[in-house]
């Protein structure tokens, strides 16, 4: 029995090291790539960490970088587990900032600790609608919810193109006539409190809050339990009596509304206005995408997204400096990002074999120091909460 525990309890050690094994390998495969540039790995890799964690302006940087990516990488968790993959964190980030960035300029005179939460309670509600209409579309007409969501991508996208260089455009830029797509800057009262002289502000903490508060919705409420089990066996739990429809589309709303508290919190934390260049990575700094990465690593788990959102917010934030020291472009953190998906998501599919040998594992009724040899093929778990 002893033996059993030690196998089981090292087994799952091995599988919470596996992404940073995954992230080691990559950044192996990104020193090769940095020599055929012509560049040294180890100049670069220095460059990086110590843009990213060097300093205390540096940490705060990388904190705040995180940020969005928690909140939305969060929020992917909750579509995943679902059982439904959002890829419109891009368009529900800016729905929220646009509805939150309503709310500051329609009450510029307002008492902040009234208009702030409004703001933000509206960058949810924003976020939430732009989620939920693929969830409807895919709970109720089976419509891919990977292309929906891509494309309610670029209908924000042009939205906010449309509102920043019309209704929504800073009265200034008309005056001197230099139509630069923003909007107003909110007021200053409005802004989020700051750790002086850095610009980490509250928001971190309210994204680390809410990964908690979503691991506590997930594993310790029934509507968490349902949702997981929907994310599991559709079939199954429509034969429980739970409504998988309902379901699905709530796990894409309550992802959305995650993203769009992202975009609220952004532009009163840091930008404390809407702006665009055309495209929404200009606005977003590829959050919604980045915070699929996040996730990924952080294996689904809402706690585990905290570090992660730490580290890649480190690996943008440093792109500049080792740019800047080996003379690499900024996009090659892309390149990397990519990388550590491409193992992440391969060592994925190892720890679930791992996951379903453990839960095969029984012990001989003759030995009980064997460890289980193999999980037969046709072995599955015995239960919705086993799986998870």
């Amino acid at each position: 029995m002893n033996k059993l525990k030690e196998w089981r309890f090292s087994s799952q050690l091995i599988d919470a090291m596996l992404p940073l094994f995954a992230t080691l390998a990559a950044l192996v495969v990104g020193a090769f790539m940095l020599l055929a540039l012509g560049a040294n790995p180890l100049v670069a890799y220095n460059a990086l960490l110590d843009g990213a964690f060097g300093s205390v302006n540096s940490l705060a940087d990388t904190l705040v970088r995180a940020t969005p990516l928690l909140f939305v990488g969060v929020g992917i968790c909750i579509a995943f587990r679902g059982g439904v993959i959002n890829i419109g964190g891009e368009g529900q980030f800016v729905a929220g900032a646009l509805c939150g960035t309503l709310v500051g300029l329609a009450f510029p005179n307002g008492p902040a600790l009234i208009i702030v939460p409004l703001a933000f309670l509206a960058g949810v509600l924003g976020g939430a609608v732009w989620g939920g209409i693929p969830g409807l579309l895919k709970a109720h007409f089976n419509v891919n919810e990977i292309l929906s969501t891509v494309m309610m991508n670029q209908i924000a996208t042009q939205g906010m193109n449309f509102l920043l260089i019309g209704p929504l455009i800073d009265p200034v830029q008309l005056e001197r006539a230099s139509r630069i797509p923003q909007t107003a800057r909110i007021s200053a009262a409005f802004s989020l409190p700051r750790l002086v002289p850095t610009r980490l502000h509250l928001g971190t903490l309210i994204a680390v809050l809410m990964a908690v508060l979503v691991y506590i919705l997930l594993w310790r409420t029934t509507l968490g339990y349902r949702i997981r089990a929907v994310g599991l066996n559709p079939e199954a739990s429509r034969y429980a009596g739970i409504n998988v429809a309902r379901h699905i589309a709530l796990s894409l709303a309550l992802s959305g509304a995650l993203a769009g508290l992202a975009g609220a919190v952004q532009v009163f934390g840091v930008n404390f206005r809407m702006f665009t260049d055309g495209s929404a990575t200009g606005f977003t700094g590829s959050a919604g995408f980045h915070g699929i990465v996040a996730a990924l690593f952080g294996q689904l788990h809402p706690l585990g997204t905290i570090p992660a959102a730490f580290l890649f917010g480190g690996l943008l934030v440093g792109a500049n400096r080792m740019q800047r020291a080996v003379q690499v472009p900024s996009a090659f953190i892309i390149t990397l990002n990519g990388l550590v998906v491409v193992f992440v998501v391969s060592t994925e599919l190892w720890r679930q074999q791992r996951a379903r040998r453990r839960a095969a594992a029984t012990i001989p009724a003759e030995d009980d120091e064997a460890l289980p040899a193999a999980m037969p093929a046709e072995t599955k778990p015995q239960d919705l909460e086993a799986a998870i």
